[in-house]
């Protein structure tokens, strides 16, 4: 469940954004897994709440004696309350799609967001799609068609749920990209921790009751929250030091780890025709992903 960086790329440590970039992914990756492995015992909410009440007390530990107040200073509040708010729904309808989906099946439906980014950048933005973004588009949504085809693994459920996480999260970009240009990176984080953390909180008597979590269970649910929050500074941390050009194709790399993770520890594996939609995704994301910076410039 990874979220777009607000922070303006400098290219000052391209290898080391790689780097960074590249355990985000992993632990994004780890995070679906243990949702997908806890959401078989647990409530949704539950899960959620540990996720992000254990964000929250990363970024207070380690951020708040740093920057204090400034962690909640903003330009423009109700956009940054709406932004973590969007993140909100797209964890809880996440969470809910990995309990229907395969996990790699769940993982590449996800990345249609910057395609749809891309279409509702016109009417919100003003924003010029151009014919090579607008075939890759129409391309990449052929692959969701092999995934979601009629006699596939795919849950009806949770494929409209997993549909919803991508147009959150289109929405998500959108505000990304329109506060990125006046608020700092950190503070953004701290808004869709505070958030998500609040939201959950207050739907957790309702998710209270369940069976005792196993020392395992225990385990996955502190792992849940370091997961996303190293993992989402890790992944912000990596646009401070590469280019979007040069880590765009990587996040592709997550539907490995998604693959491998799903075979592993649930026995899932995309058969033939879904290994073919994730690929028309993943090939028509690298082009938007192009397509997109060569039009804004390296500089932007």
């Amino acid at each position: 469940m990874s979220a777009p960086s607000t922070v303006v790329p400098h290219a000052a440590h391209p290898v080391r954004g790689v780097m960074f970039f590249c355990i985000a992914l992993f632990l994004f990756a780890c995070l679906d897994t243990s949702v997908k492995y806890l959401a078989q015992h647990h409530p949704v909410p539950l899960i959620a709440w540990a996720r992000y009440i254990v964000h929250l007390l990363l970024m207070v530990a380690l951020l708040g004696p740093l920057q204090g107040r400034l962690l909640l200073q903003t330009q423009r509040t109700g956009l940054a309350i709406l932004r973590a708010l969007c993140l909100v729904a797209i964890t809880l309808c996440m969470m809910f799609a990995l309990r229907r989906l395969p996990l790699a099946e769940a993982t590449s439906l996800t990345f249609v967001a910057p395609m749809l980014a891309v279409l509702l950048a016109r009417p919100l933005l003003g924003e010029r799609i151009g014919g090579v973004r607008a075939a890759a588009v129409v391309i990449g949504f052929l692959g969701v068609l092999l995934i979601a085809r009629p006699g596939g693994s795919v849950d009806v459920t949770g494929f409209v749920l997993v549909m919803g996480v991508a147009l959150g999260s289109a929405g998500y970009q959108l505000l990304s990209r329109v506060l990125m240009r006046t608020e700092r990176t950190t503070t953004l984080l701290f808004y869709a921790a505070l958030a998500g953390a609040g939201v959950f909180s207050l739907m957790l008597p309702w998710s209270l009751g369940g069976p005792t979590p196993t020392l395992l269970e225990w385990g996955l649910f502190i792992g849940v929250g370091l997961s996303g929050g190293i993992g989402h500074y890790c992944y912000t941390r990596a646009y401070r030091d590469a280019t979007v050009s040069l880590l765009a194709p990587l996040s592709y790399l997550q539907l490995v780890w998604a693959a491998l993770l799903g075979w592993l520890v649930f026995g899932q594996y995309p058969d033939g025709m879904s290994l073919a939609g994730m690929g028309i995704i993943a090939m028509s994301g690298v082009v938007v992903a192009f397509e997109s910076r060569r039009r804004t410039g390296p500089g932007d």
